[in-house]
């Protein structure tokens, strides 16, 4: 089985690690100049759970040729559209796609695209970085990888997937209903997001402020409602181990989005906030707080487009 990835940054370059350090067909499709990088100094991953440095094989866009058996997208929603395109010419017809965005907005795009059928559900549960000197750091001890078929039948190449998975280091699961768990973790990031970019603070620094928790808790409220109006209930169990994490006092948790925002750069928000707004809109639920923290963030991405 033959693998492609979209990307050597955080996710991509983690899992592709994990997956070709345990023996995998393993191809990155990078730009140039991460092209020339890796050929010079390899992927490394430095994480408590295990360092990793491997030789990849990497690609561009212009020498891509050929059909892989799994195309994973680990991409920035931002840049999805032209991520597409750039691996379009990987996808026959016997190839399956693997989107490891966040939220669920690049599922109906993708759908258009290759089919219903070719693309998977897929949740990754991990924080890294990108650092300067081009290593990826893992920030906890967390890297969990949730793939699934999104039809009545198994998706093929997801059995030889799992098997695969099954030989690394990293704790993953095959689920039977994988649209359902992106939409939990769409509920938390939302949340999350929402929470601490709105405040430009961790969980435990707004825990402490008079009025944080409320704010926590009526995001996600909001979020778990329009969950429900779009008929994806959030699991009772994931909901409460999410509502958990996000009251835990003294924590240092935020969401990726606020280091987008601390280093200047472009966010998801419009792909995670926007898109829950929007649903919630067109189910009737109300989004106050989701509409609060969405405009803090295209004021954000406002002044960044004018330079200022």
């Amino acid at each position: 089985m033959r693998i492609l990835i979209l990307g050597a940054g955080g996710i991509g370059g983690y899992f592709g690690a994990r997956l070709h350090d345990a023996g995998a067909d393993v191809t990155f499709l990078v730009r140039p100049g991460r092209a020339e990088y890796l050929k010079a100094n390899g992927l490394r991953v430095v994480s408590a759970l295990g360092d990793v440095r491997i030789s990849p094989k990497v690609i561009t866009a212009d020498e891509l040729r050929e059909h892989f058996d799994v195309v994973i997208l680990s991409c920035k929603a931002y840049d999805f559209a032209s991520a597409v395109e750039a691996v379009s010419p990987a996808v026959g017809p016997d190839s399956v796609v693997l989107p490891l965005l966040n939220g669920v907005a690049h599922l109906e795009p993708l759908d258009a695209w290759f089919g219903r059928d070719p693309v998977l559900g897929g949740v990754a549960h991990l924080a890294v970085t990108l650092t300067p000197e081009g290593e990826i750091k893992h920030l906890n001890a967390i890297h969990r990888l949730i793939i699934g078929s999104r039809g009545l039948q198994a998706t093929k190449w997801l059995p030889s997937l799992a098997q695969l998975l099954s030989t690394t280091s990293v704790d993953y699961c095959v689920s039977e209903n994988a649209e359902q768990d992106m939409w939990d973790k769409f509920v938390f990031l939302a949340t999350l997001a929402g929470a601490t970019c709105t405040m430009r603070a961790s969980i435990g620094e707004i825990l402490e402020t008079v009025a944080g928790e409320g704010f926590i808790l009526g995001l996600l409220q909001e979020c778990e409602e329009v969950a429900a109006a779009c008929q994806h209930v959030p699991d009772t169990k994931q909901l409460a181990a999410y509502r958990a994490q996000l009251t835990e006092r003294g924590s240092s948790f935020t969401a990726s989005m606020l280091r987008d925002i601390e280093r200047g750069g472009p966010t998801e928000a419009d792909h995670i906030l926007g898109d829950m707004v929007r649903r919630g809109q067109a189910s009737g639920v109300s989004t106050r707080l989701l509409k609060l923290a969405y405009s803090h963030l295209q004021a954000y991405e406002s002044r960044c487009s004018r330079g200022s």
